[in-house]
């Protein structure tokens, strides 16, 4: 995981004689391109190719326009543009599908950057023609080292004639090829918002950068990350700057735009000439003055262009959420390559042309070809088949094989669904807490589940859910992953079944928990009819929690730790109490098999809910706890990690983010405590009762002897039966102040705060790659941006991200893309991942994962796993961190680490030591 300087001599030759090409990079735009001579820096003269004929020197831009070529008979233009995309293993790159799929017309294909040989990416870029354009994709690392560009450098060496767009490692690899230095930047620069990007509107038609005819100078909002860029000074002939940002000399970024301009004389023609562009380059004007406001230059080099293939580069990225006119650099680029294919006449642009792209076989694309297909309404789409599915997955996950084969398969099971509303209850009976001591607290709450939004705001959590063991379709799953001695998938693992009537079963699951459940879910069949008119969407089906050490089975590398708790814990509840806390109703409801005769549970519950009086709700305040020995009181927790180890891992954290491995690092570590044998729901009600959260839960597996106390207040990700996908992830995050107006002020603190500004982008741009993946084109959006919620010990900044569900992805498979959730990882996922397992020395276990509901309908709602007291065997633990990014301060990192812990270990600790008051 080092940073190191790779060799490259064998990637960067150049391309074999053997190889056929096309000479279309003499083909581009209404002008010839030019190609300038070894001294076009010193003379005032270029060359321009003319089609195979000699070279004219010229001396000014009149004398191009009187030399110019022969009109050439235009072609029919492309309706749409079919677009290459290489993922080179980022978290942004379902952003730009997602922006690509509503601007091209038809979704892009997507390839890992080491998926495809040359000898494959040469079949179907020439031979079957199959693409328009390619799209390098941004990415950790650097284009110097193979692992972590793979096929892209040579794309750019050998795909002369067909548009490229490079986006941020993509740009650098532009420049890298070339012969460009790529260096460290004066400070990495992730998630951060900067006003003062400079580029060359001159080159409206040449270059797809610009937005408004007749300014010299832009200057726009546009989001970087990256800790690396290319030496401006080190750049080649062929490789042209258009466009740039400025580095102040005291490290922080000026807001004011370039104060020296280019000869502003210079626009561009109306007809789109780039010939007054061309003389300025020629000047060497594209470049700023070397001295700002008598500061040495700091120019950073923003946006490249070759000066005869049609390849572009960006460092920023346009697909960021923040970045201003984004969705529009991506139209030009399909602009540039629609009037790039159009002036040029030969069999190969025929064959480029052909209306049938959905008969173009790609590897692991077979499910974009029939979306395609189903777009254009050809009816001859691509069939999806399993061994497509196989083959994509030999990479890790990806759009392709998210796709449910089983989704739409007949299902075996039909359940149906019984409920009854109970108005105006809540209130009568002394709220939540004593219902679900009522109906479940006599036996402590041993094998049984609340969702509990337990937030006096019920804006943001209306409803609770409840259950226990009882009902006759109840069972429990506990998994655990395998140790990786005795594997043959990454996946495998071991899973016991317990039914209602205590029996049990265990089995060996090859492909892992997460197949297991999508198949479980796509076995049951339901009739909307029954739950119609309820005003939530979890009617019963399966409750509990998935641990963090899953993301196996989603794409992450192989787990280095194995977690001594179970990695997947469910309940099946046929039999649920939902509350509404909106409305003070209550809802009990009971699934059945179609021909099973229904249980006497709602009528049970009816009754024990109607009969309940203001002295059993003071029974269950008064009832006492067992006692816990003095030793006890006077332990506490103690963290895996020492303040000087957490100091040093942030810090080996941001060596990371410099060398460009990651833009953010979400480090985490646990403190643990041998409780011994206390008592976990009353232990919960505690933490409920000082920590309220619209995530909280109480989960408890008395097999497992595991009990979950969380007072979460992050969703990590939700489906409705609308079919809309939301996450609201959370970075950033404030101690209360002790007065008001203190208050006040810390809130409006974090709301500035640029750090946290980033921390929360970074994500939100993360989550809306994921939701990208499974979501419509188009319908992926931020409603809510960096919103600062308060709760009883911090305020924390916080985003909404929202996507249509395509029809043909399952529940789980929505759960498989995004998980873990990405605040609890960084960005780019996979390569944050893989440098967190290597700095944290045990398994997160439950914690970072998700505790939540999939119904049998086919909804779900998860949250994240934080705030939470893990109950193991009779040791708590409580897991903590946070998010470390470029501006990050290590000790501050190691206080908000202790400030996250703080709620649930003091509600912990005053339960345990008896300082409370026993419930």
């Amino acid at each position: 995981m080092n940073f190191s300087l790779c060799s490259t001599s064998s990637e960067l030759a150049w391309p074999s004689d053997c190889v056929t090409r096309s000479p279309v990079a003499n083909r581009f735009l209404s002008r010839e391109p030019v190609r300038f001579d070894e001294t076009w820096k010193k003379k005032k003269h270029f060359k321009i190719p003319r089609c195979g004929t000699k070279k004219v020197f010229v001396e000014d831009s009149s004398s191009i326009a009187k030399k110019s070529v022969p009109r050439r008979e235009p072609v029919e233009r492309l309706g749409f543009v079919r677009t290459l995309l290489i993922d080179n293993y980022d978290s942004y790159t379902f952003n730009i599908y997602q922006a690509l799929s509503t601007i091209n017309g038809v979704p892009p294909v997507v390839i890992r950057n080491d998926e495809w040989t040359w000898e494959e990416a040469y079949r179907y870029l020439y031979e079957d023609a199959a693409f328009d354009n390619i799209v390098i994709s941004p990415g950790p690392g650097s284009p110097m080292c193979p692992a972590d560009i793979g096929i892209c450098l040579r794309l750019l060496l050998e795909c002369r004639d067909i548009p490229i767009l490079g986006v941020c490692l993509g740009h650098q690899a532009l420049g890298y090829v070339h012969g460009a230095h790529v260096v460290h930047a004066p400070e990495p620069v992730h998630g951060r918002l900067r006003m003062n990007f400079l580029g060359l509107n001159m080159m409206v038609t040449y270059c797809f950068l610009i937005f408004h005819p007749g300014e010299t100078l832009i200057s726009r909002q546009v989001v970087r990350y990256h800790s690396l860029i290319i030496d401006k000074e080190s750049l080649p002939k062929e490789l042209i700057p258009i466009a740039w940002t400025v580095y102040d000399d005291t490290g922080s970024f000026s807001e004011k735009k370039f104060s020296t301009p280019v000869n502003t004389s210079l626009s561009p023609l109306g007809n789109g000439s780039v010939n007054s562009a061309l003389e300025t380059l020629e000047e060497q004007s594209y470049w700023p003055s070397p001295h700002v406001d008598g500061k040495q230059d700091r120019h950073i080099l923003m946006g490249i262009m070759h000066s005869t293939f049609p390849h572009y580069g960006l460092q920023f990225h346009p697909e960021s959420i923040a970045t201003t006119y984004g969705s529009q650099i991506f139209k030009n680029f399909k602009d540039v390559t629609v009037d790039y294919w159009s002036r040029y006449k030969s069999p190969s642009l025929r064959r480029r042309m052909i209306s049938e792209t959905a008969n173009m076989q790609v590897p692991s694309a077979c499910q974009l070809l029939k979306e395609l297909s189903r777009t254009r309404n050809t009816g001859n789409g691509s069939s999806y088949n399993s061994n497509s599915l196989s083959t994509a997955k030999k990479n890790g996950v990806d759009v392709f094989n998210l796709v449910d084969l089983a989704y739409a398969k007949p299902h075996s099971q039909l359940l149906r669904l019984k409920w009854k509303k109970l108005e105006r209850l809540v209130h009568k009976v002394g709220g939540a807490r004593n219902i679900f001591m009522e109906l479940y607290g006599k036996n402590r709450g041993n094998d049984a589940f609340w969702l509990d939004t337990s937030s006096s705001d019920k804006a943001r959590g209306r409803f609770s859910f409840m259950g226990g063991k009882g009902g006759s379709l109840w069972k429990q799953l506990t998994f655990s992953l395998s140790d990786q001695s005795e594997i043959t998938s990454k996946h495998a693992g071991h899973l016991l079944i317990e039914d209602a009537h205590g029996s049990t079963e265990k089995r060996f699951l090859e492909e892992g928990f997460l197949d297991f459940l999508r198949k479980e879910l796509s076995s049951i069949s339901y009739d909307e009819k029954d739950f119609k008119g309820l005003p939530f969407d979890f009617c019963g089906g399966y409750v509990g929690c998935i641990g963090y050490d899953i993301k196996v089975e989603c794409g992450m590398p192989i787990n280095r730790h194995k977690s001594n708790a179970p990695d997947a814990c469910f309940f099946f509840a046929d039999n649920v109490v939902a509350i509404d806390h909106q409305l003070d109703d209550v809802y009990v409801l009971s699934l059945h098999e179609e021909d099973t005769a229904e249980t006497s549970f709602m009528n049970d519950t009816e009754e024990k809910l109607i009969t309940m009086s203001v002295s059993s709700t003071r029974k269950w305040k008064d009832q006492s706890l067992p006692a816990i020995d003095s030793s006890q009181r006077k332990a506490s927790f103690v963290p895996d990690k020492s303040r000087e180890q957490y100091i040093n891992d942030v810090e080996r954290c941001m060596q990371y983010i410099k060398d460009g491995e990651s833009y953010e690092l979400c480090l985490t570590t646990q403190n643990r405590w041998r409780i011994g044998n206390t008592d976990p729901l009353g232990l919960y009600l505690h933490l409920r009762e000082k920590n309220p959260a619209p995530y909280a839960a109480f989960l408890n597996f008395s097999n497992s002897n595991l009990s979950l106390c969380c007072s979460s207040p992050e969703r990590f990700l939700r489906l409705d039966r609308n079919g809309m996908l939301e996450a609201k992830p959370i970075k950033g995050t404030i101690a209360r102040g002790s007065t008001p107006e203190e208050d006040e002020l810390l809130k409006f603190e974090l709301k500035l705060s640029e750090k946290n500004q980033a921390e929360n982008l970074m994500i939100v741009d993360l989550l809306r790659n994921d939701l990208g993946r499974v979501c419509e084109p188009g319908s992926v959006h931020v409603p809510n941006l960096m919103d600062v919620e308060t709760y009883t010990t911090v305020h924390t900044m916080v985003s909404t991200v929202r996507g249509l569900k395509k029809t043909d992805i399952s529940p789980v498979e929505c759960v498989r893309a995004a998980f873990p959730g990405g605040s609890m990882t960084g960005a780019p996922k996979l390569r944050s991942v893989e440098i967190l397992d290597s700095l944290e020395n045990c398994s997160r276990g439950l914690y970072s994962g998700s505790i939540g509901y999939f119904s049998y309908n086919g909804t779900f709602d998860l949250n994240i796993v934080i705030r939470t007291v893990v109950i193991h065997e009779d040791e708590a633990t409580i897991g903590a961190g946070g998010a470390i990014v470029a501006l990050s301060n290590p000790e501050d990192e190691f206080e908000e680490m202790i400030l996250k812990t703080r709620a649930p270990a003091n509600a912990v600790i005053e339960f345990c030591s008896g300082s409370s008051e026993r419930h």
